[in-house]
């Protein structure tokens, strides 16, 4: 059937499968990025100049011969900044340009605007740069021994954590190092700025933050946010690096092109990209468990100490998430959580998928492993007896947990993935071959939905309805690849009872819905999707409120169209009727998080709406004679409540997966003594391939799931919690490790698990075990 529109029905359009909406025009090149945007008249093209230090006061700058270069039209330097030096989102220590002091090698300290990008490049080589050194702080340790945090540590108390561990029958401590991880989106950092009347300016730019991007621009500039439009109609990938740190970039963009009044464009390559913007927090963890015999913990003590970078960012939020997750999926009787946050002469680091929340859980998942194996248990059964709603109900920050489905998850995921049958297989695998060694292990993730900041769990929308029957889509939310379009899209479709055909989906911009929040937190679809379906209500309220006074019936919306007691309109009519009776067809949005509150001082409250929960069974097989591994099968079960897109909560599961198993296996970040990323390029940064993807590679979402709470017709959240789920890859190639000791001894391994990690550890393990 079609509509009035004359587009072909395709109802339901809610909870069904629908490919991505940009899908088509991705693999026929249709689908434009800032770097497509054909080159306006008179661009120009930046190129930043960097530091090549990691600490030390800058003692000459002369940017003379830069000047005088080929091509350059201006050099941009902290002294032409007309407003404020600062690209900070909070704390007013993250400068545009360093000034006296160089922070990290990589650091900005001045900008080029060039004819073209060859001539900004070579002009800015030509930089004369005198130093005086200072000692660099590099990693969390030496950060920590020296006093240098971005804040005071924080803690999490519940009971008397240390009493209980020391009255345990049993007691196990141990210590676990995090790396970071960069966020290798597929489009870099890039801006596109264009001067228009009045000292405005309209921004392109590849940010994940719209609002925050204009409040910055303008205090960079010195002038009103009303000035700066920032539009954003798609990302190649954001992952949490460009929540904030997409901002110095159109920022250089932006004072370029209003001091020029001339076009700027700015696009970092590869390894400018991965040298000047954060990464992951890498952990140092510490922990301390007390528990039984029957592997039931008493008390539980984490002490983290992260690597935070030269300034603060988003690592107050970051941290508390990793305190926040220490627990995972487990009931802790009485808990210490410790955080320590440490300012280092590094870049600084940044939000990334899972916002600190996946460092946490490891802290968590290596004890339980130790303790299984301690007691010479099956570590599943280990984790099933220390659930959320087996153990009890409440969290260290003493949120009660009031929709624990972990041990549901977990054991429907033992029974159809054959886990304890494989297992058993491994185990006589493992007993006749001394080369190649068998790991699985099975996981479960509850992870906190909402910004833990209370005031960002806020969105907004804004709905036009044409007379012709389309409808104009637009909200505060960002698509980066992740779906989150064309889930906002349905559930405006679905509203309105149309074709999703009906439906247009509209490029971000602050100036159609303003004040917004990042896109993140896993809350793109909560916030706006809940946005966007109020505004449709408060039109269709209208149209309500119209009919009734001119038919006498109240309209039923229905996939033939409206239902006007025994007759049948077109969507299409029925709102040209409406729009001839002068009543208004477009309408805003907002949605606000209900019932959370946190009081940061204490920690805690409920800063979670909801948990979303999952469960993930790995097996690994390992080399171990080379370190060499392989992810050989994955099954994976995890709750999306009522999935407003099943395809794209599929894929968002199995992207998170593969993301986090890079994580934790793959991808190396290192630093050299001098401060210098040292991988920050493919060729020695790996991130998986198609290859790497399990052979066997078996998903499911959770058919009961059903979110309690009234979220967005009662979906939950999907973009971080998958990642998390790769977890089981490493606690499988410990395993795998510890198998070579006959699982006597716990393998000192730590993350990532790379090949040479995992030989040092199978030696470490034969000698230990020999010895034992």
């Amino acid at each position: 059937m079609a509509d009035s529109g004359g587009v072909t029905r395709a109802l339901p359009v809610l909870h069904a499968p629908i490919g991505h909406d940009s899908a088509p025009r991705h693999v026929s090149g249709e689908a434009l990025y800032i770097d497509d945007i054909p080159e306006p008249p008179g661009l120009l093209h930046l190129y930043v100049g960097r530091a090549t230090r990691a600490h030390a006061r800058v003692t000459r700058l002369d940017l003379s011969a830069v000047r005088a270069a080929p091509g350059v039209v201006a050099v941009l330097t902290p002294v032409d900044v007309p407003g404020k030096n600062d690209i900070s989102p909070f704390a007013g220590d993250d400068p545009l340009f360093a000034t006296d002091t160089v922070m990290f090698h990589g650091q900005a300290l001045f900008c080029v605007a060039a004819e073209s990008l060859p001539k900004a490049r070579a002009a800015a080589a030509l930089a004369v740069v005198d130093y005086d050194d200072l000692p660099p702080l590099l990693t969390a340790d030496a950060a920590v021994a020296a006093g240098s945090f971005i804040e005071a540590s924080q803690s999490i108390i519940l009971g008397d954590a240390r009493t209980a561990i020391a009255a345990a029958p049993r007691r196990l401590s141990g210590h676990l190092q995090v790396g970071g991880q960069e966020h290798f989106y597929l489009e870099g950092q890039v801006a596109l700025v264009i001067p228009g009347e009045g000292g405005d300016l309209h921004v392109w730019t590849s940010t994940q933050h719209p609002t925050e991007t204009q409040h910055i621009l303008a205090r960079v500039l010195g002038c009103a946010d009303v000035d700066v439009t920032v539009e954003v109609r798609r990302m190649g990938g954001g992952f949490g690096g460009k929540e904030t740190q997409s901002v110095q970039w159109a920022a250089m963009a932006a004072l370029a092109a209003r001091l020029t009044r001339r076009p700027a464009k700015i696009r970092l390559d590869r390894d400018d990209d991965m040298v000047m913007t954060g990464k992951r927090h890498d952990f140092e963890i510490d922990w301390d468990l007390g528990f039984n015999g029957d592997g039931k913990l008493h008390g539980a003590a984490f002490e983290f100490a992260s690597r935070c970078g030269f300034s603060a960012d988003l690592s107050h939020a970051i941290n508390d998430r990793a305190m926040f997750h220490a627990d995972n999926a487990y009931a802790l009787p009485a808990a210490e959580i410790v955080s320590h946050r440490a300012r280092t002469h590094t870049v600084s680091n940044t939000a990334f998928r899972g916002f600190g929340g996946p460092q946490g859980m490891m802290a968590i998942e290596r004890a339980l492993d130790a303790v299984a194996m301690s007691l010479g248990k099956d570590p599943l059964d280990v984790r099933l007896a220390n659930l959320y709603g087996v153990a009890g109900d409440l969290t260290p920050y003493e949120q009660v947990v009031t929709d624990a489905v972990a041990h549901e998850i977990m054991t429907e995921l033992a029974a159809s993935c054959d886990y304890r049958a494989r297992r058993a297989a491994i185990a006589a695998w493992n007993a006749t071959d001394d080369h190649l060694k068998r790991g699985i292990a099975l996981t479960p993730v509850k992870f906190g939905i909402s910004f833990t900041t209370t005031h960002l769990n806020q969105a907004g929308a804004l709905v036009h309805v044409y007379t012709d029957g389309s409808i104009h889509l637009n909200h505060g939310g960002t698509e980066m690849g992740q779906g989150l379009n064309i889930k906002v899209a349905q559930v405006a479709a679905d509203a309105f009872q149309v074709p999703l055909a009906a439906v247009k989906i509209t490029s971000t911009r602050t100036d159609k819905v303003p004040n917004t929040s990042a896109t993140a937190a896993s809350s793109g679809s909560d916030l706006n999707g809940m946005a966007a379906l109020n505004a449709c209500e408060i039109i269709k309220a209208r149209l309500t409120d119209w009919a009734l006074a001119t038919y006498g019936v109240s309209p039923a919306f229905t996939a033939d169209g409206v239902r006007l007691g025994a007759d049948l309109l077109s969507f299409r009519e029925f709102v040209n009727r409406a729009y001839l009776a002068r009543i208004s067809l477009s309408a805003t949005g907002y949605y606000k998080t209900p019932d959370i509150h946190y009081d940061r001082a204490t920690h805690k409250g409920r800063p979670f709406y909801y948990f979303a929960y999952g469960a993930a069974c790995s097996e690994v097989v390992i080399d171990t004679l080379t370190g060499e591994n392989k992810v050989t099968r994955v099954d994976i079960l995890h709750d999306v409540g009522r999935s407003l897109n099943p395809a794209i909560d599929l894929g968002q599961i199995e992207g998170g997966f593969i993301q986090g198993m890079g994580w934790l296996t793959t991808e190396e970040l290192v630093f050299d003594d001098a401060g210098r990323l040292r991988t920050h390029a493919p060729s020695t940064y790996k991130i998986p391939t198609a290859g790497d993807r399990p052979d066997a590679f078996n998903i499911a979402l959770w058919q009961p799931g059903e979110n309690r709470e009234p979220t967005v017709h009662r979906s939950k959240a999907v973009g971080e919690p998958p990642l998390m789920l790769a977890i089981s890859v490493f606690s499988a190639l410990t395993d795998a490790v510890a198998s070579v000791g006959g699982h006597r001894v716990m393998p000192n391994l730590d993350a990532p698990a790379t090949p040479e990690r995992i030989l040092a550890a199978c030696n470490d393990v034969r000698r230990r075990a020999a010895d034992a």
